[in-house]
């Protein structure tokens, strides 16, 4: 699919009780697929994978052949545990051939990232704050649980951090280490991963704590691998982190808002994602309904705003930007459409397009 790509939209399809306390309709039917228009910036949807139940984030393998999907839940039979559901992709119309699933003994699993050999499939599971890992089989179905870790703790937020809430599964370049930032103890947990065992152990010492009500939710490295960038909800920041080669690891030397001085409301923070230049990194805002842009500086790795463009709906969930890096696509969840904007390379700046298409309670949008 050289002029074409296809593009899968997770939803939710039940309701689903948020952190906030907020009861979300999901009014999604599973999981959307669309082919995307490289040249044009245009999404056709070709099908829907229904009966898919809270499909609230998605990964893929490299090759394109298999899918992953969380099914969001606090309850799954019978037990209180969300579930990986591991599909087959069998066409370019992005149909999907179920193969198997497997409950993650932790509720609402909002994030499932791969290992750097698609041999294990790391979950966090939110609500419950714990990290559960499957390995993955040749056929791309699921296997056993290889490891599962309870994180501890609780912050300053009485409504939203009264416990562990671990948020997305990140691992660094060299796949040696897997990062967990977790909203509800302010830290982002590190861990030495075992590839053969599909294993993790706790390092103390490369573990970020972040100011308390922080709230730390997603983290992404520089294609340099020289920075990273972590994403805090509750506090609408962004920390700047330098990699160090020895020492304590990873180091903050900056935290920027990612709000304008003189929004005054409640807003609070998605997710994050660098072009893949390496000059400009995006961030959503949800209450604002923005996404922030940021130059960043290629010899300090530090942030400078570069301005806010309206994310064209409302509760801009997650976006993504295309392979080529002259795209971004937002998922705004509550007001049931993707927008795509053009990316202006020379100052980062976002370009409505003008397209977009309806899509119910959009959570998560990834190009295969």
């Amino acid at each position: 699919m050289a002029e074409h790509d296809l593009v899968f939209a997770g939803t939710y399809t039940k309701p689903i009780k948020f952190g906030t306390g907020k009861i979300l309709e999901g009014r999604g039917k599973g999981i959307y697929a669309f082919r995307w228009d490289s040249g044009l910036g245009i999404l056709s949807l070709t099908c829907i994978n229904e009966g898919i139940v809270n499909p609230s984030y998605l990964a893929i393998d490299r090759k394109s052949r298999f899918l992953y999907a969380v099914n969001e839940l606090k309850e799954f039979e019978g037990m209180a545990s969300g579930s990986l559901s591991a599909f087959e992709i069998i066409d370019e119309e992005g149909h999907l051939r179920f193969l198997n699933k497997y409950p993650t003994k932790g509720t609402d699993p909002c994030y499932v990232a791969l290992d750097g050999r698609e041999q294990h499939a790391i979950v966090a599971n939110f609500m419950s704050g714990n990290v559960a890992i499957f390995s993955v089989q040749r056929d791309g179905g699921l296997g056993r649980m290889t490891d599962f870790v309870q994180h501890e703790g609780s912050s300053i937020n009485p409504q939203r951090q009264s416990g562990p809430h671990a948020h997305s599964a990140v691992f660094d370049p060299s796949g040696k280490f897997l990062l967990i930032p977790d909203l509800g103890i302010d830290k982002m947990v590190v861990y030495k991963f075992d590839v053969v065992k599909g294993s993790i152990v706790l390092c103390k010492d490369k573990t970020i704590q972040v100011p308390a009500g922080s709230g730390p939710r997603y983290v992404e490295f520089h294609p340099s691998g020289a920075y990273a960038y972590l994403i805090n909800e509750l506090s609408s920041t962004v920390v700047v982190l330098k990699v160090q080669s020895e020492g304590q690891w990873l180091t903050p030397i900056q935290t920027i808002s990612t709000l304008p001085p003189e929004f005054k409301g409640e807003s609070t923070c998605a997710h994050l994602q660098i072009d893949p230049r390496g000059r400009y990194l995006y961030a959503s805002n949800r209450g604002h309904d923005s996404i922030s842009i940021f130059a960043i500086d290629s010899s300090t790795g530090r942030l400078e705003h570069a301005g806010w463009v309206p994310s064209g709906g409302q509760t801009p969930r997650h976006f993504c930007i295309d392979p080529k890096g002259e795209y971004l696509l937002t998922a705004n969840q509550d007001s049931n459409n993707i927008v795509v904007f053009r990316i202006d390379h020379q100052s980062g700046k976002l370009e409505p397009t003008g397209h977009e298409v309806s899509i119910p309670t959009p959570v998560c949008i990834k190009f295969a």
